[in-house]
């Protein structure tokens, strides 16, 4: 279709059916091109090598053989039935192929569909599902992608415009309108006789054009009708023509105006709708109507009244429903019933033939649907015309009207002989596969249910020359189609070899099998294609039960909750009518995308988020800033993918600072790893408490709150002291670069299926060797292994995990008490303060006097706590309380009480360290210098500080 809209009138004249499907390979191609770059760019991992393509020769083939298997088991037939048909691209069209006005566009617009993916990778890799991504074409014109084996995965609404392209609306024009009754056709009494000849029934439709093809008038046989007279105008209605109003027809301004039949029901209503007082003469069943006729209206054919069924309801309209079994789906089932003729006097362009007389010509929809309405009122058949309004107030409002996705433009009922998909045969196997199939999230599986339970045969043929031809030959006499298993198979053979493009440079007795080739004389070739929806439904054949290290069924399916018409249900039809179980043994469906405001997103409101814009930025200074792929990723990451999700400025932004805090998280694990390797870790029984706590913590990990705050705002802030200023061969400095080693590793690997850019950044830039188990050294960060989980790092004692837990606290109501002493000016610096703490409870004091004193200065608390120095007292009379001017209070678990003092630091500032210490000034050599950085100092070099932010 788009490589239709590029070409003028002339070019399009010249277009044999070979040249346009090279133009529309050559657009494929190239779109398939672009898209495999952005998922590339987005980071999206696939074998894009080898992608599989419907308009590959192999696809194409298996797709024939899906289809020669339903043929042969009796599922495919040809007919005449109405059928959604687009005068705009002059095809027949599948349900999934419309659009609805009037509802939010069920589809990304093509600036989303690239969020939409990173979306969907994101939930496969964070499930630890081992996968691999094959790039590929849902349909001719349309890139898609497939997850496998264990998932397949397919990208629509690539060739769909941007939702502000749609229209706004759709308006249509309505009609009440009378057909007069003359008689009943059986030899039982009349019981309308009485108001013969001057009795008509009153109908109401949104189609007036469909009038010339009416055949019958149905009503409900439950519900109860009155014959009514028209007793006087109220005076409030128009009764001239205006744009947008409603206005009354001829029928209401006679002399002697007829008695009409209505639903009781409505009585009311059409009172007021009309501006007319009416008046019950009469009351009947609907099964009473039954066998009367009625003249109709322009072409003066007698009809009957028909029965139908409970899709008559009173809720619009007048409860009389004028039929035209070409028109309509359930007009369609009455006519069968009833052997109502099948009229259907309209072209492929959406025009009146001559089968429709004095219309012949006019379009349909537009001065077609006018001129009908015209002829009605003048020849006093209108009682009213007005815009159609769900609420059927006297203000036009849209309505649900179907458009075709391609070309959003409307479509029509209308009767053609099509091929069909019967489901009927395999229906209730497909609603027992949909049970036992998982749905994610578990509503899907109701939505799929009513869909599938309520369907209609698949209208599977298409009136153009791109896709997949249907393999039927027709006699040249009778028509009568060539399907059986030699035709088939004899197709699929020289599709394997030359592809589909062969159905229309070949001649018929090429294409024709040996057995049938003397009589290629007799036949010629059909020129219908098959439903996009059947190619992209044939995947699991094509690739599942093609490809070498595949299995059929995949393990899951990924799409938009628009699929649940589309390929989740192609898919499911044509597996199951040829395997008898569904391709699929779980679905993910997912939202769509929408902006801050919860609005699709429209160029005309301005609220477009490009994600091209997100990753790379704005053409223009200062227009958007480059985010970069891995800052798209982490939002996806962040939404609920089972309902529609909202991104926009403010929630960019707060991903980028997640994203710069964990960054700069990984920047500080490399710097302070520069000379460490896996010859220096410290067993773990060596390591301190605070240590082994940091392992455990990172074996129990969720990533954004471990990084940010256990790990930025806790463990490196206590472990900068001895990884700074401790030697650089020291117990505690080397203990600590352990723990960093090991969360170095994990954290790039943990991150890589969500941040794959960040996480290969951090892989390249390893200070030290990783080798796995097996011996292997991983050059890229995917061909490491996931982390293992390490049994003994989460063996650290339950009492310990509590104490550590109520230790943190304490460091936050320290730190409390320490801001007071800032702000009063009695410190600046943590390092200025000395940190008093008391409590009654002796083991918890115990406890604190041993980690006061702790040898490894790791576990010690003024490390912790980032001060100088802390005293633990043994009662609050042991010190004189005065002199510590600043004071809290801490309860742990609500019953053990810390009491907290604040107060200057003893002694006097080391130059290196910062700490202050009662030993600075005892060294002749360094009297700037406390005894740990003399130490150092004179004994080994002083390791690089790290430079992070």
């Amino acid at each position: 279709m788009s490589v239709l809209q590029s070409l003028d009138h002339d070019a399009r004249k010249d277009l044999t059916p070979l040249k346009l499907r090279a133009k529309a390979a050559k657009f494929a191609k190239a779109t398939i091109k672009t898209q495999m770059a952005s998922f590339k760019r987005f980071g999206i991992w696939g074998d894009w090598d080898h992608p599989y393509l419907t308009l590959d020769p192999e696809y194409e083939a298996a797709q024939i053989e899906v289809f020669g298997e339903m043929a042969l088991q009796g599922y495919i037939y040809r007919g005449r039935k109405p059928v959604h048909w687009s005068p705009s691209s002059r095809t027949a069209l599948a349900e999934a192929e419309l659009e609805v006005m009037g509802l939010l566009s069920s589809c990304f617009s093509s600036t989303e569909l690239s969020v939409k993916v990173s979306y969907i990778f994101f939930f496969l890799l964070t499930s630890k599902l081992t996968v691999t991504l094959m790039g590929g074409t849902a349909f001719k014109e349309q890139p898609s992608s497939t997850i496998l084996p264990i998932l397949v995965l397919k990208l629509t609404c690539l060739d769909r415009q941007p939702a502000e392209k749609y229209p706004e609306g759709h308006v249509s024009k309505s009609i009440y309108a009378i057909f007069r009754l003359v008689s009943r056709s059986s030899t039982s009494g009349d019981l309308l006789g009485e108001f013969l000849p001057n009795l008509s029934l009153a109908i109401w439709t949104t189609t007036p054009w469909t009038i010339p093809a009416n055949a019958a008038v149905a009503v409900n046989p439950k519900l109860q009708y009155a014959v009514v007279e028209v007793r006087e105008l109220l005076g409030d209605v128009s009764i001239t023509p205006g744009d947008g109003k409603k206005r009354l027809g001829n029928v209401l301004k006679e002399q002697k105006k007829p008695f009409l039949i209505i639903a009781s029901d409505l009585l009311s209503t059409l009172e007021e709708k009309w501006g007319a007082k009416l008046v019950v003469k009469k009351t009947l069943l609907g099964s009473d109507l039954e066998n009367y006729k009625y003249i109709h209206p322009i072409d003066s054919r007698e009809c009957p009244v028909v029965l139908g069924g409970d899709y008559i309801t009173t809720e619009s309209g007048t409860g009389l429903v004028h039929t035209a079994p070409g028109h309509g789906q359930e007009d369609y089932v009455t006519g069968l019933k009833y052997g109502l003729p099948l009229l259907s006097p309209v072209d492929d362009d959406g025009k009146f033939t001559e089968e429709a007389g004095r219309f012949s010509g006019l379009d349909v929809l537009g001065d077609g649907n006018v001129a009908v309405i015209e002829y009605l009122d003048q020849y006093t058949s209108l009682i009213m015309v007005e815009p159609y309004s769900k609420s059927h107030n006297s203000s036009p409002a849209e309505h649900k009207y179907p458009y075709d996705w391609r070309t959003k433009k409307p479509t029509i009922f209308r009767a053609t002989e099509q091929w069909f998909a019967s489901v009927e045969g395999f229906k209730e196997a497909a609603m027992d596969a949909i049970s036992k199939v998982k749905w994610v999230p578990s509503q899907a599986e109701n939505r799929i249910s009513a869909m599938t339970s309520s369907r209609s045969d698949w209208c599977i043929s298409r009136q153009r020359t791109w896709g997949v031809p249907i393999p039927v030959f027709y006699h040249v006499e009778s028509k009568e189609p060539l399907l059986n298993e030699e035709t088939v198979d004899h197709i699929k053979s020289m599709f394997s070899q030359k592809g589909s493009d062969a159905w229309w440079y070949m001649r018929v007795e090429d294409l024709l099998p040996d057995v049938y080739r003397h009589k290629a004389p007799e036949y010629e070739k059909g020129t219908d294609t098959m439903d996009v929806w059947f190619d992209s439904g044939s995947s699991w054949a094509a690739v599942l039960a093609k490809r070498s290290g595949l299995s059929f069924p995949a393990d899951l399916y990924v799409e938009g909750t628009d699929q649940h018409r589309g390929w989740f249900q192609s898919s499911l039809l044509t597996s199951i009518a040829t395997k008898g179980k569904a391709p699929y043994s779980g679905v993910i469906t997912h939202g769509f995308v929408l902006d801050e405001r919860g609005l699709k997103m429209s160029k005309s409101l301005g609220n477009v988020v490009d994600p091209a814009t997100v990753i790379g930025g704005g053409n223009k200074p200062g227009e958007a800033p480059s985010y970069g792929a891995d800052v798209l990723r982490l939002w996806v990451s962040s939404v609920d993918y089972t309902g529609d999700v909202m991104i926009g400025s403010q929630v960019l932004r707060q991903m980028s600072d997640v994203y710069r805090k964990l960054r700069g998280t990984l920047r500080f694990l490399l710097a302070n790893l520069h000379d460490w390797e896996a010859d220096n870790a410290v067993p773990y029984s060596d390591l301190p408490v605070i240590d082994q706590h940091a392992l455990f913590q990172l074996e129990n990990v969720t990533i954004q709150r471990f990084v940010i705050v256990d790990l930025s705002n806790f463990y490196f802030d206590a472990a900068k002291d001895r990884l700074y200023v401790g030697g650089s061969t020291s117990f505690t400095r080397r203990s600590c670069q352990t723990v960093l080693a090991a969360h170095l590793l994990s954290i790039a690997r943990v991150i890589a299926p969500i941040l794959p850019h960040l996480a290969e950044d951090v892989w390249q830039h390893l200070p030290f060797q990783y080798t796995t188990e097996d011996g292997s050294i991983p050059k890229f960060v995917f061909e490491s292994r996931w982390p293992a989980l390490n049994e003994r790092w989460l063996a650290f004692p339950d009492e310990e995990i509590i104490f550590w837990e109520n230790i943190l606290e304490l460091r936050t109501e320290v730190n409390k008490v320490l801001e007071v002493a800032r702000t009063e000016k009695l410190i600046g610096s943590s390092l200025e303060a000395k940190v008093y703490l008391h409590t009654l409870d002796d083991s918890l004091a115990a406890r604190l006097n041993e980690m006061s004193a702790a040898e490894n200065d790791a576990d010690t608390l003024h490390r912790i706590f980032i001060t100088s120095q802390v005293q633990i007292l043994s009662s609050l009379e042991s010190v004189q309380t005065g002199d510590i001017p600043y004071r809290g209070e801490y309860i742990i678990q609500g019953k053990k009480k810390i009491w907290i003092g604040v107060s200057r630091a003893e002694g006097s500032k080391c130059e290196r360290c910062w700490n202050y210490s009662l030993q600075v000034g005892t060294f002749s050599e360094h009297p700037t210098l406390c005894t740990r950085c003399h130490n150092v100092v004179g004994n080994q070099p002083i390791p690089a500080l790290a430079a992070v932010s």
